[in-house]
């Protein structure tokens, strides 16, 4: 299939990325991103917040800063009270706010499944632009939220989850990655994307592929929620962890003395989840102290190396 292009358009659909890319100006690209989904928790003020937590996050990750959006609602308006939609958008509303993001218009429909997300507009210099593939030999891994969002989304559908991991997930799935990024502004940083549906090795397989490098990943210093690995353990692995399982095992080497609930883990389904930050090796200590102060999670979890090319090796 030929899509249509131009000379200004700095990352299209000829690769995998976190948004699109247009050159305004010498001085100024144009980025767009577009996210929606059903409900992933009960409270629809907090579900607002996350869906728009999630929709700003790729402009982050391509090293910009989002102005405008627009809403994208599907609501079964014969089903539930209006009041449902009300607080949905009122949570989109107070994180765009958070983020200084300004809704600019959006689109609705009647439909049986409720949906809400946003396409979102950013902005970044086209010499700053950010991307998948850019990460150099001796760059070190940063990842800046913890894992494990689609297991307790999983447990807590199934009643097993506690209100105190119930609450973090929540907390931590609304949470912006525009600190982040504004540290990562600052640093060496030579690629990056956000970890969300094809989970850690997922998008790590989207950057490694075709690379003519590697990535080396230490599973121990990989950040991960509480009583992720419990439920993991106890089979609570939602049908997207196995999908990423199955579509990108094939370019991962596990060490045999890594469990199988932490392989589940890396390969588990994130709704909004943190950065993957690629920075210059002799960089990576300083980011990481910044990175601290406002995501406490952060974690250098493993390096970009010459061999084995165009693989993710595992180690504990």
């Amino acid at each position: 299939m030929k899509f249509p292009t131009d000379e200004n358009l700095i990352v299209g659909l000829d690769r995998a990325d976190d948004a699109g890319v247009y050159k305004v100006t010498d001085n100024l690209a144009m980025i767009q991103t577009v996210d929606f989904f059903t409900p992933i928790v009960d409270d629809p003020y907090w579900f607002g917040q996350i869906a728009a937590a999630n929709a700003m996050s790729d402009i982050y990750a391509m090293g910009g800063v989002p102005k405008t959006a627009m809403n994208l609602v599907a609501f079964p308006v014969k089903q539930m009270d209006i009041s449902v939609l009300r607080q949905i958008i009122q949570g989109g509303l107070d994180k765009m706010t958070e983020a200084d993001v300004v809704l600019v218009g959006g689109h609705s429909v009647e439909d049986d499944e409720l949906k809400y997300g946003l396409s979102v507009t950013g902005f970044v210099h086209p010499d700053r632009v950010l991307t998948k593939k850019g990460f150099r030999p001796g760059d070190r891994l940063i990842l800046t939220k913890p894992l494990g969002t689609g297991i307790i989304n999983t447990a807590i559908k199934a009643g097993l989850a506690s209100k105190q991991i119930t609450k973090t997930v929540t907390e931590v799935m609304a949470t912006l990655n525009r600190d982040a990024a504004r540290v990562m502004a600052d640093y060496p940083v030579h690629a990056c994307t956000d970890i969300t549906g094809f989970g850690l090795l997922g998008h790590m397989a989207e950057m490694v592929v075709d690379s003519g490098l590697g990535i080396r990943i230490s599973a121990e210093s990989v950040p991960i929620l509480p009583e992720v690995l419990n439920y993991a353990g106890m089979g609570l692995i939602p049908a997207g962890g196995h999908k990423n399982r199955e579509f990108r095992e094939s370019v991962v080497d596990f060490q045999p003395s890594i469990p199988r609930a932490v392989q589940d883990v890396l390969f588990d389904p994130q709704t909004s989840g943190g950065l993957l930050i690629c920075v210059d090796g002799e960089s990576s200590d300083a980011l990481l102290a910044s990175l601290k102060e406002v995501a406490q999670d952060a974690a250098i979890i493993g390096e970009v190396t010459m061999e084995p090319k165009n693989r993710i090796t595992l180690s504990p």
